[in-house]
C-alpha cells in the first residue's frame, strides 16, 4: 500500500514503546521522574504536539484522497478499454447482419417473414445506436473539444427548425429567443458537441409527447451565463428518478415501449460538463418537463 511512505512517522513511537515493555517486564529499575516546567515551555510544547497531530491528520486525509482519485480514474480507464473493446467486437457482426438483412429483404414472400424481417432490423438499428452512443460518451472524456465562436441564436433556430422538419405539425413548436434590446451573445463551444445535446434535449422532448403536446425552446442571458431551456407538456418525470434520468443506460417507467438507448441524458450532460457549464431538469407528472442549460458566456473573441 501506499501507506508504507509514511511507516518512518511510527518508528518513534514503536522505539518508545518497545523500551518502555523492556522497563517494565524486564526487571529493570523503574524510577519515578518527576519533572519541572514553566508555563510558557508547556504552553509551546503542547502547541508543538498539536501541530504535529494535525499535519499526520493532514497526510492521512491526503493519502486517502490521492487513492480514491487514482481508483476513479482506473475505473474510467477501464471503462473506456471495454467500450472501445466492446465498439470493436460489435462493429464487424452489425455490419454484416444489416448487410444479409438487405439482401433477404426483397425476396421475403409473405408478410409475416417481412414483419420478422422488420423487427430484426429494428433491433440491430438499436443496437448499433447504443454502441454509437458509447462510443461518442466514452470519446468525450478523453479527446479535446474544437471551441470557436458560436452564434447561439444561428445554433438554436437551427436545432429548432430541425425537430419542427420531424414532427410535421404533430406537435406545436414554439422558438422563444431575445432580440430586445439585443439577441443572444456569441459563445465559446464546441459547436457540433452543442448542437448535438440541444437536439437531443428536443429530440427527447419529441419521445415523451403525443399529438397535441407543446414543445417550447426558449433561451436568455444575464452578462455572465446563458440560460437554454426545452420545456414540453409531455406526462412528466415521477420524482423518484429525476435524479436517475442521468445514468448511463437508465429507462423510467415512462420510457417502455419508447425507442432509445438510454445513453442521450447522459452524453447531453457529459457535453455541457466539457462546457464548464449545468445541466437540471424540473417536472412534475401530467404536467410537463423543463430541462435547463446554463452555460458561461466567457470571453469570446472575433475569429
Amino acid at each position: 500500500m501506499r501507506f508504507k511512505k509514511y511507516w518512518p512517522y511510527l518508528i518513534p513511537a514503536v522505539a518508545t514503546f518497545v523500551v518502555g515493555l523492556v522497563i517494565e517486564y524486564g526487571g529493570l529499575n523503574n524510577p519515578i521522574l518527576y519533572l519541572e516546567t514553566d508555563l510558557v515551555t508547556t504552553i509551546f510544547m503542547a502547541g508543538s504536539g498539536i501541530s504535529v497531530l494535525l499535519a499526520l491528520r493532514k497526510l492521512i486525509l491526503d493519502e486517502f484522497e490521492q487513492i480514491e482519485q487514482e481508483s476513479l480514474q482506473q475505473a474510467a480507464s477501464d471503462r473506456r478499454r471495454f467500450i472501445n473493446l466492446l465498439d470493436h467486437e460489435l462493429k464487424n457482426p452489425l455490419t454484416a447482419i444489416m448487410a444479409g438483412l438487405a439482401n433477404l429483404a426483397p425476396a421475403a414472400p409473405a408478410p409475416p417473414q417481412d414483419g420478422t424481417l422488420n423487427s430484426i432490423a429494428a433491433q440491430v438499428q438499436r443496437l448499433n445506436r447504443l454502441v454509437t452512443d458509447l462510443r461518442k460518451l466514452s470519446d468525450l472524456e478523453t479527446r479535446e473539444i474544437e471551441m470557436s465562436r458560436v452564434d447561439l441564436t444561428q445554433l438554436l433556430t437551427d436545432a429548432f427548425e430541425l425537430t419542427r422538419e420531424r414532427v410535421e405539425g404533430k406537435r406545436s413548436m414554439n422558438l422563444v429567443l431575445p432580440q430586445a434590446p439585443w439577441p443572444l451573445p456569441y459563445i465559446q463551444a464546441d459547436r457540433d458537441l452543442l448542437f448535438l445535446a440541444v437536439h437531443n434535449i428536443l429530440d427527447n422532448a419529441v419521445k415523451f409527447t403525443e399529438a397535441g403536446d407543446t414543445i417550447e425552446l426558449r433561451a436568455s442571458e444575464d452578462g455572465q451565463r446563458v440560460l437554454i431551456e426545452v420545456a414540453d407538456t409531455g406526462p412528466g418525470i415521477p420524482e423518484d428518478e429525476q435524479g436517475q434520468i442521468w445514468g448511463e443506460l437508465f429507462r423510467g417507467k415512462g420510457a417502455r415501449g419508447i425507442p432509445g438507448s438510454g445513453l442521450g441524458l447522459s452524453l447531453v450532460q457529459a457535453i455541457i460538463r466539457r462546457h464548464n457549464g449545468t445541466i437540471s431538469v424540473r417536472s412534475q407528472l401530467e404536467r410537463g418537463t423543463i430541462f435547463s442549460l446554463s452555460l458561461p458566456v466567457g470571453d469570446v473573441t472575433e475569429l
